[in-house]
């Protein structure tokens, strides 16, 4: 048997500001060949997982070429279409193959295409013919368009949010596409849209036990997988929206009635899925009034892993002006303040303009007197097993306040974006974290309250102030009712 594997990710903001162009992928993930057998950067996780079970069972596995950007706007045209067609070349020099395993994300648009993953496997599929298994791994914030749904054998979603389980929907995926190559099993996807637009936080009730009901129906009355597709809200393109998407061995019928069964339970959990965020001022009061011990605060808004430029400055200069102490603040990305910061060196005080650079929606960049405390050179962070580039980081403190800049935008997941530079976050009353939701595994262990923050940002949390154009209509919270 003969395996060929590629993949493009990226998660795109089509509000975001800031370009994705091929420099962006060069920065952040771009391989050839064999990827790096360690999983030090996470991308590999999957890939890794392929070769291993191709390995036991002594199959070959072919790979070519792995990309994956930081989330932000649509990838420029020529970048796509470069990158789609090095992984068809690849494919096509591979045939003939036995089956096509692909990492993709699900909500990666570029210039001139909505739907980059249905493009790849639209024409990866017109080049394997009809009878090889597709299979792709996507993130749950993602956009399950028809077409993927049309050209692939299986597709396997992530099941958690905080992304903790990469690896488990790999071998999941490796499993129904070696069998349906081996003529073990006939795949079936049955999709229902949920026609509503919201976030689910796995980790919380309701969506623990909704995750953990889809995984206790695998496997019988033959239930291949079960995904929850949450989707994307900043993303403004034709088939956004959450659906649930059922693989059966050939049993349409059950796949249907089951995902239209477990979508009217996601709508009926609309709007309990999620920690609601406060305005800036209300956070601040709500974290003063918290019991004992570091307060978490997400700046939402401003999450680098949603496409955001993670440089706004608001909650930051609220912290100032309201003379709070015994706090700190990162990751805020500015290359430039970092490269000055090392300049100076450890002990240095100087004024510095930090922030405010990229971010189109908050006040700008603050000017501060600060005192260099820490430094670090191309920093890897943990998060679920792999080790995150946030490249070189600074600790400034100021007036009780320590301020922790990077030079590569990315979230703030885990405590070593604190700790690589000096600065103890349990040691903190109030921590403010960039990020949606993937701070909560590192973060939640060490807090004693943890409060969502609706600064101005380009993730907005309210999805009714969101400028869509070209999104499906009707569609919840948008249109109060659009099941009737």
């Amino acid at each position: 048997m003969k395996i060929f594997t590629a993949g493009v990710l990226t998660e795109t903001n089509t509000f975001s500001p800031i370009p994705t162009g091929l420099g962006a992928y060069e920065g952040e993930y771009l391989m050839r060949g064999d990827v790096n057998p360690d999983d030090r950067h996470g991308y590999e996780v999957p890939v890794n997982v392929w070769k291993r079970m191709a390995a036991e069972r002594g199959w070959t596995l072919v790979q070519g070429l792995h990309a994956a950007s930081q989330p932000s706007a649509a990838t420029v045209r020529r970048v796509w279409e470069s990158f789609r067609d090095e992984i068809l070349d690849g494919l096509a020099r591979a045939m003939p193959v036995d089956m096509v395993l692909l990492r993709l994300h699900g909500a990666m648009v570029a210039d001139g295409y909505d739907d980059c993953e249905g493009d790849l496997l639209e024409r990866a599929r017109a080049l394997v013919g009809p009878d090889v298994p597709i299979g792709a791994e996507l993130d749950p914030h993602g956009h399950l368009t028809a077409r993927m749904v049309e050209n692939a054998t299986a597709l396997v979603i992530y099941k958690e949010y905080p992304h903790t389980d990469f690896a488990e929907r790999a071998r999941e995926l490796f499993d129904i596409i070696a069998d349906t190559a081996l003529g073990k099993v006939r795949p079936h996807m049955a999709v229902h849209d949920c026609r509503m637009i919201e976030m689910f936080f796995t980790t919380l009730e309701p969506m623990r036990g909704f995750v953990a009901r889809m995984k206790s129906l695998e496997g019988h009355d033959r239930v291949l997988s079960i995904s929850a597709n949450h989707g994307f809200p900043w993303a403004d393109v034709p088939e956004l929206g959450t659906k649930m998407l059922v693989v059966t061995d050939d049993a349409p019928e059950v796949g249907a009635e089951l995902a239209a069964r477990l979508g009217r339970e996601l709508v009926a959990m609309r709007g309990k899925t999620r920690v609601a965020a406060l305005p800036i001022e209300e956070a601040l009061a709500a974290a003063a009034a918290a019991p004992p011990g570091p307060v978490v605060l997400a700046d939402v808004a401003d999450n680098a892993g949603g496409g955001a430029p993670s440089d706004s400055t608001s909650v930051l200069r609220a912290l100032v002006e309201r003379g709070v102490r015994d706090a700190t603040i990162g990751m805020i990305w500015d290359p430039g303040a970092v490269a000055l910061a090392h300049e100076a060196g450890v002990g240095a005080r100087l004024r510095m303009r930090i922030g405010g650079k990229v971010d189109p929606l908050g006040p700008g960049p603050i000017d501060l007197d600060v005192e260099v405390t820490g430094l670090a050179r191309d920093q890897r962070v943990a998060y679920a097993g792999v080790r995150i580039g946030v490249g070189d980081m600074a600790a400034l403190e100021c007036d009780g306040i320590a301020i922790v800049l990077n030079s590569r935008r990315t979230q703030t997941r885990s405590l070593d974006c604190f700790t690589a530079v000096g600065i103890d976050p349990r040691a903190r009353r109030l921590v403010v974290v960039k990020s949606f939701n993937h701070f909560r595994a590192a973060f939640d262990p060490i807090a004693a309250a943890t409060l969502y923050v609706a600064a101005p940002g380009t993730l907005d949390p309210d999805f009714t102030r969101i400028p869509y154009r070209r999104i499906p209509r009707p569609i919840w919270p948008l249109d109060p009712d659009p099941w009737s």
